[in-house]
């Protein structure tokens, strides 16, 4: 009897476990750019990196069980995992010629996200190994779009978050010219959703102010703080960990929105 007792208690565990729902992720793929990308990635990064960071990788804390509710209009499962690709001097056309889409688009699944912010390098004239005219760019734009949507997973169009330039009166203004302009084109031509990063970031900084995001947000610092950067740094594109945060958090906040 007390045999069958524990076969009998075995199979109800064996079928409890059978019908007990398998936990579901959501894949959130980041596609661009230096500004994107995760530099802890690299080989070696304190030593030849730090402190420089894409918000990409400052942006898997803001899906944790709690906060993943308030974007349950884009993710319906109970966890979400931020696969970034973005790399740095990649255009929307390098990135594709690279086979670096090729690998998201395979790994893509239903119901995952595509997240793309492309534009600092596309609108590089001078250098013509990444350089992408305005209708390249579009076009560039209505691939990734059609191709995630192919696979029954969800694209998010970003315009490029701005640089720490041209500060005019105390406001920061527009650096990209007509490519932010034609992410919004893209975007209501194909119905994607759109994050207008550029404009998020410009109103986000002017509000700190030219003197607190030049030093706590983007890569100016002094010589012999970091050993990636001897001679210290002057760069006006590229984040810091605040800045990096800083942008994560706008482009999270647009995302309850969508």
């Amino acid at each position: 009897m007390n045999a069958k007792l524990k076969i009998g208690a075995l199979l109800m565990v064996v079928a409890f476990c059978a019908f007990k729902p398998i936990k579901k992720v959501t894949t959130i793929y980041l596609i661009g750019d230096s500004t994107v990308a995760n530099y802890q990635l690299e080989p070696d990064y304190m030593e030849k990196r730090h402190p420089l960071i894409g918000w990409g990788q400052a942006f898997q804390p803001f899906f944790n069980k709690s906060s993943i509710k308030e974007v349950k209009n884009l993710i319906k499962t109970d966890s979400v995992i931020v696969d970034d690709r973005a790399k740095g001097g990649r255009s929307t056309r390098t990135f594709f010629q690279e086979g670096r889409w090729r690998e998201v688009y395979n790994r893509l699944k239903k119901d995952d996200i595509v997240m793309i912010q492309f534009g600092h390098n596309d609108a590089a004239v001078d250098k013509t190994e990444r350089y992408v005219n305005i209708e390249g760019y579009k076009e560039f734009l209505r691939l990734y779009v059609s191709q995630t949507r192919e696979k029954g997973a969800i694209p998010i169009l970003l315009t490029p978050v701005n640089r720490n330039y041209p500060w005019k009166d105390g406001k920061l203004t527009n650096v990209h010219g007509e490519y932010p302009n034609a992410v919004k084109e893209i975007a209501k031509e194909l119905n994607v959703k759109l994050i207008d990063l550029t404009q998020l970031s410009i109103d986000s900084f002017t509000a700190k102010g030219q003197e607190y995001v030049t030093k706590n947000y983007f890569m100016n610092f002094e010589k012999g703080l970091y050993r990636a950067y001897p001679e210290g740094q002057k760069d006006n594109t590229h984040f810091q960990k605040a800045g990096a945060e800083a942008v994560a958090q706008l482009v999270f906040n647009a995302m309850k929105g969508l």
